[in-house]
């Protein structure tokens, strides 16, 4: 079938008021089309759009409170972009884990009547692929009563699960324009020291998951002496290339797609966008499988870092709120925090500084009020903060609280001690 190219007001006259439209996320974003698609809702005064993305980045115009009429937002992950409009109550979030939102589609929870992605362009036999984010993407793409691709030379052509036919989509439209790119400023002192402490527990032949941001990346500047880890992660930036690069990352010892790096998405700069492109050794596969614990837990001494905005003293993560507002999303923490608890030899590490930069504590004796546990006590084995390594797994209440008060800030002990105290009693013998 013969690619079917049209303008960007052509392909988007299949919208109508009241459908549900998911859009391409993360670095995916196809953000000229979603210019266009701003305008095209203004003009033909389309109402009541159903928006359903995961974690767009980039330009975010349909976000503005101009547009309130036209859009109301269902989002799976809270992105910086989309925040605003959650906080004036012109959106939700839908709690759930990574590894389950294929699912919505796949058995019509939310059906979804138009579909907006982003692709590189075709091969010579047709075969665009979705880039820098599979994830979510796949089974939207699949699911979707109406598919419009923007295609962008940009994009990187990707190994795994993103191959798509240029027949699946009704319409296509060309558009040349840089992906969003998240750069990473070196890391700061205390970042790099809960770096340390994160890959000091990692040994030779790990496989490791790891997000974006100061600690990860401090992280993986410590692994430079280490031999053979793998990567099987939700997503990856930067902070990859240089182990690669050096021969620290070798997968030598994975079960699951040894020699490769497997991950859902990718986001950083074009650094890290021209290594994945036409680079085999990059596998980009659906959640659904990445993020699936009975899949993580295969491979050996999986190790999993992942981030909190605090921590109450029995180890109750929250990660995705602050208080009641909705600051993120649940991701893949759960799915990697079990997964590597499950692994032979498996490790999964919640890092964070010990305070604010305000210097307010995170280590807290009970989580604010209204904030979601993330991720539940039971789950939690590694916490790591600048001042050490607390190990809850097999720990009763009262141990827990004493090992995460010796990592939490010395301006803050005491004050959790009184804490403690109170609640526990003799909490200490």
């Amino acid at each position: 079938m013969q690619a079917n190219y049209v303008s960007a007001a052509e392909a988007l006259s299949v919208i109508q008021s009241g459908q549900r439209l998911f859009v391409h996320g993360v670095a995916a974003n196809p953000q000229y089309l979603m210019d266009e698609l701003v305008k095209y809702v203004v003009e033909k005064q389309v109402r009541d759009i159903e928006f359903l993305a995961f974690c767009p980045f980039g330009r975010t115009p349909f976000a503005d409170e101009r547009y309130a009429e036209h859009f109301y937002f269902n989002t799976l992950f809270v992105s910086d972009g989309v925040r605003p409009a959650l906080d004036a109550d012109r959106g939700a979030y839908i709690p759930i884990f990574l590894s389950e939102v294929p699912e919505l589609f796949l058995n019509d929870v939310l059906p979804i009547d138009v579909g907006i992605f982003q692709v590189s362009p075709p091969d010579a036999h047709g075969f665009c692929t979705l880039g820098v984010s599979v994830d979510v993407a796949l089974s939207a793409i699949y699911k979707a009563k109406v598919c419009i691709a923007q295609v962008n030379p940009q994009m990187p052509r990707t190994h795994g699960d993103g191959f798509v036919h240029v027949s699946h989509f009704k319409y296509l439209v060309e558009a040349d324009e840089a992906l969003p790119e998240i750069p990473s400023p070196p890391p700061t002192e205390i970042e790099q020291k809960i770096g340390q402490f994160c890959a000091d527990l990692v040994e030779d032949g790990a496989t490791i998951q790891m997000g974006i941001g100061g600690i990860p990346n401090a992280a993986l500047a410590c692994l430079t002496g280490h031999k053979d880890l793998g990567v099987h992660t939700e997503m990856f930036s930067d902070g990859v290339i240089p182990l690669v690069e050096k021969g620290v990352i070798t997968g030598r010892y994975k079960v699951k797609h040894p020699g490769k790096i497997v991950a859902g998405f990718v986001i950083g700069t074009r650094k890290v966008y021209d290594f994945i492109h036409d680079n085999p050794q990059v596998v980009m596969l659906d959640s659904n499988y990445v993020n699936d614990d009975a899949v993580i837990r295969t491979n050996p001494k999986v190790v999993a870092i992942n981030s909190a905005i605090e921590i109450d003293l029995m180890g109750q993560i929250c990660a995705d709120t602050i208080g009641s507002r909705q600051y993120s999303g649940i991701g893949g923490q759960m799915d990697f925090i079990r997964g590597a608890a499950l692994s032979p030899g498996g490790k999964p590490i919640i890092a964070l500084p010990s305070a604010t930069n305000k210097g307010v504590s995170r280590i807290v004796p009970m989580l604010k009020a209204g904030a979601s546990v993330t991720t539940t006590r039971a789950h939690v084995h590694y916490v790591v903060t600048e001042y050490g390594v607390a190990y809850l797994f097999g720990k009763n209440i009262r141990q827990r609280a004493h090992a995460l008060i010796e990592i939490a800030h010395p301006e803050h002990r005491e004050e959790l001690d009184r804490a403690a105290f109170e609640r526990f009693k003799h909490w200490r013998d």
